[in-house]
C-alpha cells in the first residue's frame, strides 16, 4: 500500500491527465444519443457500394419533403379562417360613444335646457346607427382575406360559440363609414357634423383574426397527413450492388435507416451500442492523448491547455448532439471551426488541426450524412487554420469568418452538383446556416479572452499588445530607467533569436525580456546602466544594504507587474531571471574586506525560483551575457566567446537549469547564437590577411 501511494505521489501529473481523458470519454458517451447507427453509408446519385440489401423487417416508406409539402398545401386549401367577435370591446366602445357625444354636445350647446330634447333625439339616432353596424361587426382584414371574394366563408367565435359566415356579412371600416354617411343623410333636424364625428371616432374592429386558433387548426390538419406511403416486406430486395441511388431508392434507404436506428436504440441491444460508442470514442480520445504525449510534450505537461482542448471538444459534441436530437436541419449552424481557431491561438496549428480532426470524427458518429459532414468540416477547418497561422491582430477573425463561409458554400455547391447534376436541387437555406456558423466563429474572440482569464493562458495577440513599447509600463521604464530599457531591448533580441533556434516561443521570451527588470523603476540610479553622472549611490551604503536593494528589484518587479495586471507567464520571467544566484559583486567585496568573518550567503542570494522552461532559462542566459558584455574593455571575437562560455557554464554549475526542459545540445546552440549576435552588436569584422 505504501509503495502504491508513493507511486501515485511520484506520478501525480501523468495520472491526473489520464483521469481527465477518462472523464472526457465517459461524458462524451453520456452525451451521445441512445440509439444505434445504420451501418451503411449512401448518397443520392452515387452507386450502392455494398452487397445486395434485403429488408430485415417490415418498414414503412417515408414520403419526400416535397410530397409532404404538396399534400399539406392541398389539405390547407379547405382550412377556414377563425375570427373572434369581441362583444366586450363593442360594449366598452358604445359607452365611450355616449360619453363622447355628451361632452361634444355640451361644449357646443352649453347645456341649454331647450336643446335637451334635441340632444336625446340625436343621441338615440347615433346609437341606432352604431348598433346597426356593430351588431353585424367590423372585420379586421389581413392580406390573405384581401384576395378572397365576398362569399368566402369564415368561422366567427362569439361567446365561445362558432358560427360560419361570409365576408359580405360584415362591415369594414370603410363600408361602415359610408353606411354612417348614408344613414345621417336620411334624418332631418339632426346635427350631422357632430354625430358624424362621434360615430367615426367610435368605430373599431371587433371581429379579429384569431392567430392562435388558426395555427392550432393548421397543425391539426398537418398532423393528420401521413408521413409514409406503402410498406416494404421482410425479405424484399431494396437495392442491388452497383445500382444507382435514385430519389426513389434514397427514400427507401432513408426509411430503412430511420426505422433501423429507432428499433436498435429501444431494444435490448442498447448495451452493445453503448459498448460500441465507448470503444470508438475511447480510440479517438486515446489518439489525441498519444499525439500530445509523443509529439506535443510541452502541451502535455500543461494541464490547463489539456483542459482547454477537452472543454472545446465536449462543447462541440454536446451542441451537435442537442441539434441532432431536436432539429438536424440546423447541423451546419454549429460553429465547429471554433475548435481549430481557439486551440491554434493558444498552442500551434498542427495540434489545432489534429484536435479539429478528432472533434469532427467523434461528431460524425451522431450526425446524418457523416461523409458530407466530415468532408465539409475538415476543409473548413484547414482553411481556418491557414488563416490564423500569423495571427497578429484580432481583426483577422473577420477574415477567418469570411473564409469559413466561402469554404462551406463552395464545397456544398460541389456536393450538390455531384448528387443532383445541377444546382436546381440546391437548398439555399444552407447558405444562411453557413453564414450563421461563420458569424458564430467571431465569438472566438470573447471566448479566447475568457479562457485567458479563467485558465491563466496567454495568446500571441496578447503578447503583441503588451510588448508594444508604447505600453504605459514600458514607457515609464524608458523614462525613469533608460539604461535598463536599452538593456532589456538588447537582451530581448538575443533571447528571441536563441529561443527560435531551439524551438521555444520567441514572442513570449521577447515580451518577458521587455518586462524582466521593471522593478528597477523604483530606484533606477542604484543600477549601473542608469548612472550617467559618475555618482554611485552604493558608495554610501554597506555591502549588505547594496545587495538588498539589488535583490529587491525582483520583488518590486513582481509587485508592479501584478499592479498592472500582466499575465502570470510574464511575471514568471521577473521571478526567475536571477534564479538562486548571488549578487556576486557585493558578495565578493564583502568576503575580501572581511576575511576573518563568516559571510551570511543568504543576504547576498536571490530568492528564486530557478528557471523552469526553455524561455525562462534563455532569458537568464541572455540577461547575464548582455550585462557582462557591457563591461568588456576590448570586445573582440575571443573575449566575447570566452565571456559567453564562462557566464553560461557558471550558471550550469550552480544548477540554475535543473528544473528546465533544456538540453546541453540546446545550450551549445544558444551559446553560438549569443556569440554571433554580440559580434554583430559590437560591429566586429574578421581581419583580412595583408
Amino acid at each position: 500500500m505504501k509503495n502504491f501511494l508513493s507511486y501515485l505521489r511520484n506520478h501525480y501529473s501523468q495520472i491526473s491527465k489520464v483521469v481527465l481523458f477518462l472523464i472526457s470519454i465517459i461524458v462524451l458517451v453520456l452525451i451521445f444519443p441512445q440509439e444505434g447507427k445504420f451501418k451503411y453509408e449512401f448518397r443520392k446519385g452515387k452507386p450502392w457500394m455494398h452487397e445486395n440489401l434485403i429488408a430485415p423487417f417490415d418498414f414503412a416508406i417515408l414520403k419526400s419533403k416535397e410530397v409532404i409539402e404538396a399534400e399539406s398545401q392541398l389539405a390547407l386549401q379547405d382550412l377556414k379562417s377563425y375570427f373572434t367577435n369581441d362583444l366586450e370591446l363593442y360594449r366598452t366602445q358604445r359607452n365611450k360613444l355616449i360619453e363622447d357625444f355628451k361632452l361634444k354636445w355640451n361644449t357646443k350647446y352649453e347645456e341649454r335646457p331647450r336643446f335637451e330634447r334635441k340632444k336625446e333625439n340625436n343621441l338615440d339616432i347615433c346609437l341606432l346607427i352604431y348598433d346597426s353596424i356593430m351588431e353585424l361587426g367590423i372585420i379586421e382584414l389581413n392580406p390573405d382575406l384581401a384576395e378572397k371574394s365576398q362569399d368566402y366563408k369564415i368561422i366567427v367565435v362569439s361567446d365561445n360559440v362558432g358560427e360560419e359566415k361570409e365576408l359580405a356579412d360584415f362591415f369594414t371600416i370603410h363600408s361602415a363609414d359610408r353606411f354612417i354617411h348614408s344613414q345621417l343623410d336620411s334624418f332631418k333636424r339632426i346635427d350631422k357634423n357632430l354625430s358624424l364625428a362621434v360615430l367615426e371616432d367610435a368605430l373599431i374592429q371587433t371581429v379579429k383574426f384569431d392567430a392562435e386558433t388558426n395555427e392550432k387548426e393548421k397543425q391539426a390538419i398537418i398532423e393528420k397527413i401521413s408521413l409514409t406511403r406503402g410498406m416494404v416486406q421482410t425479405g424484399e430486395l431494396i437495392i442491388s450492388k452497383g445500382e444507382l441511388v435514385t430519389n426513389e431508392k434514397f427514400l427507401l434507404l432513408k426509411s430503412l435507416r430511420q426505422d433501423y436506428e429507432s428499433k436498435l436504440g429501444s431494444s435490448f441491444k442498447y448495451a452493445g451500442i453503448l459498448a460500441g460508442q465507448l470503444i470508438l470514442i475511447g480510440v479517438s480520445m486515446t489518439a489525441l492523448f498519444l499525439f500530445l504525449l509523443f509529439f506535443r510534450k510541452e502541451t502535455f505537461t500543461e494541464t490547463k491547455q489539456i483542459v482547454l482542448i477537452l472543454i472545446l471538444i465536449l462543447f462541440i459534441v454536446l451542441v451537435t448532439s442537442f441539434v441532432v436530437k431536436y432539429n438536424p436541419a440546423y447541423i451546419y449552424l454549429i460553429p465547429v471551426c471554433l475548435v481549430p481557431i481557439i486551440i491554434g491561438v493558444f498552442t500551434d496549428t498542427r495540434l489545432a488541426l489534429f484536435s479539429h480532426l478528432i472533434t469532427i470524427i467523434i461528431t460524425a458518429l451522431i450526425v446524418p450524412n457523416s461523409y458530407e459532414f466530415v468532408f465539409l468540416q475538415l476543409f473548413a477547418g484547414i482553411v481556418t487554420i491557414l488563416s490564423i497561422v500569423k495571427l497578429e491582430r484580432r481583426s483577422q477573425f473577420f477574415l477567418t469568418s469570411f473564409m469559413i463561409f466561402v469554404t462551406y458554400s463552395v464545397i456544398y455547391t460541389g456536393m450538390t452538383l455531384i448528387q443532383e447534376g445541377s444546382i436546381e436541387g440546391m437548398n439555399y437555406f444552407y447558405f444562411a446556416l453557413f453564414a450563421g456558423s461563420a458569424v458564430l466563429t467571431l465569438f472566438s474572440y470573447p471566448v479566447i479572452f475568457l479562457f485567458e482569464k479563467i485558465l491563466g493562458l496567454i495568446t500571441d495577440v496578447t503578447l503583441l499588445e503588451i510588448s508594444n513599447t508604447n505600453n504605459k509600463l514600458l514607457r515609464e521604464l524608458a523614462l525613469k530607467a533608460p539604461g535598463t530599457f536599452q538593456h532589456s531591448m538588447q537582451m530581448a533580441n538575443l533571447a528571441e533569436e536563441a529561443v527560435y533556434e531551439i524551438g521555444g516561443n520567441p514572442l513570449l521570451v521577447r515580451t518577458g525580456a521587455m518586462y524582466h527588470d521593471i522593478g528597477k523603476i523604483n530606484e533606477p540610479f542604484y543600477f549601473i546602466e542608469n548612472q550617467s553622472t559618475g555618482v554611485n549611490p552604493h558608495d554610501e551604503l554597506t555591502y549588505e544594504e547594496s545587495a538588498r536593494i539589488i535583490i529587491d528589484h525582483v520583488i518590486s518587479g513582481v509587485e508592479k507587474a501584478k499592479k498592472f495586471k500582466l499575465p502570470e507567464q510574464i511575471i514568471d520571467f521577473i521571478r526567475t531571471h536571477h534564479g538562486t544566484r548571488k549578487t556576486e559583486y557585493f558578495y565578493t567585496l564583502a568576503k575580501r574586506d572581511n576575511p576573518d568573518e563568516e559571510i551570511d550567503q543568504d543576504i547576498y542570494t536571490y530568492q528564486g525560483p530557478e528557471p523552469f522552461s526553455k524561455e525562462t532559462s534563455v532569458l537568464m542566459m541572455a540577461d547575464t551575457v548582455e550585462a557582462a558584455s557591457r563591461a568588456m574593455k576590448k570586445p573582440d571575437e575571443e573575449s566575447i566567446s570566452n565571456l559567453v562560455e564562462n557566464v553560461i557554464n557558471k550558471q550550469i554549475e550552480s544548477h540554475q537549469f535543473d528544473n528546465a526542459d533544456i538540453t546541453f545540445r540546446d545550450i551549445r546552440r544558444i551559446k553560438k547564437i549569443f556569440k554571433k549576435k554580440l559580434l554583430n552588436i559590437y560591429h566586429l569584422r574578421i581581419e583580412y590577411p595583408e
